[in-house]
């Protein structure tokens, strides 16, 4: 097998159980891996783990369906699903420039907002209201179709409800289940499930079976405001690295 191969399977092996007891990073982490070592074209690898993301969300949620905030839930999607849709539009009509100042400038935001919560992770003491479910939603959708992933938003906006964790995590898998079975369909209809990314889905298949189970059955021993914290330090570090990518295309 290949080593570039072996490589990404590990990568998504260890995302796989991140998700798993966070409910968000499979894949920023996997997605990473695949560009910032060159493992594997990142097309191929976001298709690949929209798949595998289908897959893991249904055993992440195997037995806690009654943990969702159904009414979270639904404000949340009707947020997002025309917002992806917007982003996606919106990176047309923008120039590489002015695109790569705004991703630049979202990451600060990001890195910033991140970096304070994680130093006191606190939460709201009121759940939001639907109104601002709606604009995370859409917030989240607009950050996925610019760059690909709705991860930060929604875990920003998610983590520091007055919620339980296990709903927070089933919420979040919930969500990214729903955008990737429409990137899935939408890469389907223009003809993009080729043979690498169904070998990648195959290899990768019990190893997201096992790395799923491990996360449910073995999670890290953290308090909730542990986990929150460490929630918050991910998606800080998905900042910077928006940042440091965006610097990597002005230069």
């Amino acid at each position: 097998m290949d080593t570039s191969l072996v490589a990404m399977l590990g990568a998504i092996a260890f995302a796989t159980y991140f998700q798993t007891v966070t409910g968000f990073g499979m894949g920023m982490i996997a997605l990473g891996a695949a560009s910032g070592f060159q493992l594997m074209p990142l097309g191929t690898a976001a298709v690949a783990v929209s798949l595998l993301t289908l897959l893991n969300s249904p055993l992440v949620l195997a037995g806690k369906l009654h943990h969702l905030d159904r009414r979270a839930l639904g404000a949340l999607l009707l947020g997002m699903i025309p917002a992806i849709y917007g982003g996606v539009w919106l990176l047309d009509y923008l120039s590489r420039s002015a695109s790569t100042l705004l991703q630049f400038l979202l990451g600060t935001a990001i890195t910033a907002g991140c970096a304070v919560l994680a130093v006191k992770p606190v939460r709201r003491d009121r759940l939001s209201s639907p109104t601002a479910n709606v604009a995370a939603g859409a917030f989240a959708g607009l950050f996925g179709g610019l760059f690909g992933f709705s991860g930060p938003p929604l875990v920003f906006h998610l983590y520091r409800q007055p919620l339980e964790q296990v709903v927070v995590r089933s919420t979040l898998v919930t969500m990214f289940a729903c955008s990737a079975a429409i990137r899935v369909a939408a890469v389907g209809m223009q003809g993009g499930l080729d043979a690498q990314v169904w070998l990648t889905f195959a290899a990768a298949t019990p190893l997201v079976v096992a790395a799923t189970f491990l996360g449910r059955r073995y999670p890290p021993p953290l308090s909730p405001p542990n986990l929150r914290r460490l929630a918050f330090v991910a998606v800080g570090l998905m900042g910077a690295g928006l940042m440091a990518t965006a610097l990597g295309s002005m230069n």
